[in-house]
Formats: structure tokens, sequence, C-alpha cells
């Protein structure tokens, strides 16, 4: 495949594909529908359910659309984690699938993991 001049970045590197996902905001602390609107998008878990938990908790009363935002990012980030972590057991025993064997060795083994001690069960 030949490159041409426009696909090549000044250091001689191919081009990335571009994400769908539109960029942040840039932190310039601006808020309202197009930024939740972006928000949204960048997560992947449903927000409506983030926020309904949170307010579960009776030490919330309000939870602005950044903080359920940023609860969401973190827990997918967080389920990512473990879920790696046990990919490497399951690989270990010659499977594809998750088990709950693997979670638990996670924890086990994986000092980050030790406050999930006992809440599998």
């Amino acid at each position: 495949m030949a490159t041409t001049v426009s696909e090549l970045d000044r250091s001689g590197a191919e081009d990335e594909p571009r994400s769908a996902e539109p960029e942040e905001d840039g932190g310039n602390g601006q808020a309202g529908p197009i930024a939740a609107a972006q928000q949204h998008r960048l997560a992947k878990l449903p927000l409506s359910r983030i926020k309904a938990l949170m307010k579960a908790d009776p030490d919330v009363s309000l939870a602005s659309q950044e903080s359920v935002f940023i609860i969401a990012k973190a827990t997918e980030l967080f389920v990512e984690m473990i879920a790696k972590d046990a990919l490497v057991y399951a690989q270990q025993g010659k499977r594809k699938t998750l088990q709950r064997k693997d979670l638990d060795n996670a924890i086990e083994a994986i000092d980050e993991f030790a406050f999930l001690e006992g809440t599998l069960d």
C-alpha cells in the first residue's frame, strides 16, 4: 500500500483513524446541554441508572451531571481493570470466558482489590 504525503504527519508516521467520540471541551468549565450530550456519549454506562443509584444513598440529595459522569467513568475504568486482571486467570485455565473463580483469584492476588474480599459470597 502506497502512502501519500497527505497521509503522513510531520514525524513521518501514518495518521491513526480518528475516534468517533467527540473530544472533551478542554476544561473550560462550560456546562449545558451540549456538554451534557458530549458526556453522555463518552460514558458507556447509562447515566440515568448511575444517577438513580447515587440518589439511593441517603447522604446524597443532589447529584450534578458532572458528578454522575465522573462516577460512571470511574466505574467503567474499575470494571475494565478487574476484568483484565481476571482474564489472566481465565487464560491460565485455557478459557476465554470469565468465571466467578477468576474474579475471586484476582481479588485475592491483587492488593488493590482487597476491599472486595468477601463481597462475592
